[in-house]
């Protein structure tokens, strides 16, 4: 381990590049472009289905399964598409993860229009939902090397995922809109066309493996399901940045990640601050409003912080200790300073994460270690369903939201401890 340490290039120092160098490459505009669209898309349909699943079923158990089966397909799925991502065209999987999100909005409005949801139907809907994720972010993350060369990619992280809590900020505002306009049967009609540029632009964009340099573009071995697993697992073990990280991203996801955000309704209805619809939206727009605040300032100041993996550590702690406090108070405006600073320090560390993962990959298996990244960050979000909703179900949502993030945050005490031995030990 201490030979990895020794051989693999530091992290490129944000400073090394402009702030939003990235921004200069008309490919990596349009890039970013897309994929807003492509997550506000996203949450535009989260915020009309969760909603009105809500106010049909009032089931918290249904909160929880949306988690669930939102993230387990990237728990069973990333290090094999990943594994796809390194064999073939990633433009394609992107697409292809386009149509399922189109598909799952037609079924929606479907079912609105009709009056004829039921509750097997919602699972459905949001089983194909999840799917369409695990096609999309991998992908997306492996297609951003050929857009963005090595001394931008820092930049390049940063942007995306600036880009995604700009999607997830406008996408909770844009839904309230249509769903006090158009209304929720119609509305997700419409939001069909959102994932349209993503899918159209991704026909014909120059990138992906026919415009890499070189004969060996494109690995010629075989995806091979749990032999792939391994080999990610070995070339992150190789390299502490890259395990840390990994962890990190296990930990937060497995015990919080999101979650609380498919019981916002809840949240709103017993803060009881007004009309719970507007209150909703609120409390969701705050917190990605921190992520977006995080987001620009880090890359505005050249990288208000260079990526470390004990930095990464002590922000994820910050947001533990964000959310608990969240849980805990009864006031709106206090809820919302609170989201908002779990918002920027949740969009800090995972922003150092993923640009850690990315710097240290290794070309021949980048699909798959970054795979295993996202099975790690976004596939054990599948459990985070049971630590806060359906857990929700026997103690409220308030006090299992509190308890995860707590234990979270000893956890994480425990992993900056194992960091700090393999820096003395280095």
């Amino acid at each position: 381990m201490r030979r990895s340490m020794s051989v693999s290039p530091p992290p490129a120092p944000a400073s090394s590049s402009p702030s939003f160098a990235a921004l200069r490459l008309p490919g990596f505009r349009a890039l970013a472009a897309t994929y807003l669209l492509a997550m506000m898309a996203d949450n535009i349909e989260h915020v009309i289905s969760y909603w009105v699943a809500f106010q049909k079923f009032h089931s918290p158990a249904l909160g929880g399964f949306a988690v669930v089966s939102h993230w387990l397909p990237f728990l069973l799925l990333s290090v094999p598409v990943g594994g796809l991502a390194d064999r073939v065209d990633p433009r394609r999987l992107i697409q292809c993860g386009m149509l399922l999100f189109m598909t799952a909005s037609a079924g929606w409005a479907w079912f609105f229009i009709t009056d004829t949801l039921q509750m097997w139907q919602a699972m459905l809907l949001l089983v194909i939902h999840g799917c369409a994720g695990v096609l999309w972010q991998g992908p997306t993350q492996v297609l951003l090397h050929d857009v963005v060369p090595g001394p931008d990619l820092p930049s390049g992280v940063r942007l995306l995922a600036t880009a995604r809590s700009l999607g997830v900020l406008v996408g909770p505002a844009v839904g309230g809109a249509i769903m006090l306009t158009i209304g929720p049967r119609y509305g997700l009609l419409l939001n069909l066309c959102f994932y349209l540029p993503a899918f159209l632009w991704l026909w014909r964009a120059p990138y992906g493996p026919r415009f890499r340099a070189g004969a060996a573009a494109v690995s010629k071995r075989a995806v091979r399901g749990i032999g792939d697993l391994l080999r990610a697992v070995a070339d992150v073990r190789a390299d502490r940045r890259l395990a840390s990280m990994v962890l990190l991203a296990g930990l937060a996801s497995f015990f919080v990640a999101n979650s609380y955000q498919a019981q916002m309704p809840g949240f709103a209805r017993d803060l009881g601050h007004g009309d719970p619809g507007t209150t909703y939206s609120m409390l969701l727009a705050a917190d990605a409003a921190g992520a977006l605040v995080a987001g620009m300032l880090m890359e505005s100041m050249g990288g208000l912080l260079r990526p470390a993996a004990g930095t990464a550590v002590a922000l994820c702690m910050c947001w533990c200790l964000a959310l608990a406090g969240f849980a805990a108070v009864g006031s709106y405006s206090a809820a919302l300073v609170l989201l908002f600073l779990a918002g920027v320090f949740e969009l800090s560390f995972s922003a150092m994460a993923q640009t850690l993962v990315q710097l240290h990959a290794p070309d021949a298996s980048r699909g798959r270690v970054i795979g295993l990244f996202n099975m790690s960050a976004l596939g054990l979000r599948t459990f985070a369903g049971f630590t806060v909703g359906i857990a929700g179900a026997a103690v409220g949502i308030h006090a299992s939201l509190a308890g995860a993030a707590l234990v979270l945050f000893a956890a994480l005490v425990l992993l900056r401890m194992w960091l700090g031995r393999g820096r003395a030990a280095a």
